[in-house]
Order: structure tokens, then sequence, then C-alpha cells
């Protein structure tokens, strides 16, 4: 069983500047308001160990477990026997880059747990997504 929700925008950026900030955000250069802060151990590659803190909430380890540059970037956490997966994919499009996060909640729990946890996980990914674009900006002009 799997429960899934994505939220997508699309930036007049290229897609390398927008990952360079999600890559600044993963290794905890960068944060905004409403970003969950990041501690990298080792390298920005599939197989790391992140350290995740929320607002307000205990930190959690997630693994990189898919990295492609200026395509996709997913990390998933194990909370007992569910997974949770957040994969940003970084899609080209006429005038700029498409971009998706994507949450899917899987395991045997996933079903009943789902439904309640991811709407409070992802309820915010529109705004935070609008934010992580704005810090592209940002990063894109001050080079």
């Amino acid at each position: 069983m799997m429960w899934t929700n994505e939220y997508t925008a699309t930036s007049p950026l290229p897609a390398a500047a927008i990952w360079n900030a999600l890559k600044a955000v993963h290794e905890g250069r960068i944060t905004y308001e409403g970003c969950d802060h990041f501690e990298l151990h080792g390298p920005f590659a599939k197989g790391s160990r992140v350290s995740v803190t929320p607002a307000g909430q205990g930190t959690f380890e997630s693994t990189i477990v898919d990295l492609v540059e200026n395509v996709t970037y997913a990390d998933e956490t194990m909370f007992g026997d569910t997974i949770l997966l957040f994969r940003h994919i970084l899609t080209p499009v006429d005038g700029g880059t498409r971009v998706t996060h994507r949450l899917e909640i899987s395991g045997p729990s996933a079903a009943e747990v789902g439904p309640e946890l991811g709407p409070q996980i992802s309820g915010d990914f529109d705004v935070t997504m609008a934010r992580m674009l704005e810090k592209a900006k940002e990063l894109a002009h001050a080079d």
C-alpha cells in the first residue's frame, strides 16, 4: 500500500540554478522560513545520511536514495515499518524548469498512517517550494 502527494511549480530558472539551491538546503548551507534544517553526513551523494530537523520537532535520520545532478533528489526515512520517501524532480520546460516535490508513504501501515500523516507533512509543499525557488533566484543572481 502507498499514499502519495505532490506539488508542482514552474520557475523561469534553469534546472542547474534550482539544483544549486536544493543542494545547499540539503547540505545545511542555506535555510529559509518553514524550511527543515538539514545536516549532511558525508558527500552529497546516494547512500549518505542526512539528519533532518523540522521546525519545532525532533531530529530524524534520512538516507539519500536517488541523486542525479540537475534532475532528481530523493531521501528516505524509516519510522518502524513505514517508509517516507521525499523526491524532488526537475524537468526542463519551455521558459524554465518544472519542479515537482513528491511524498510517498509506503509500508504495511501506509493505508492507515498516510491519510493522517501525509497531509501534515506535505500540506506546506506549495509555500516551502515558493521559498526555495526564491532562494534559488537569490543564489543565481549572487553569482
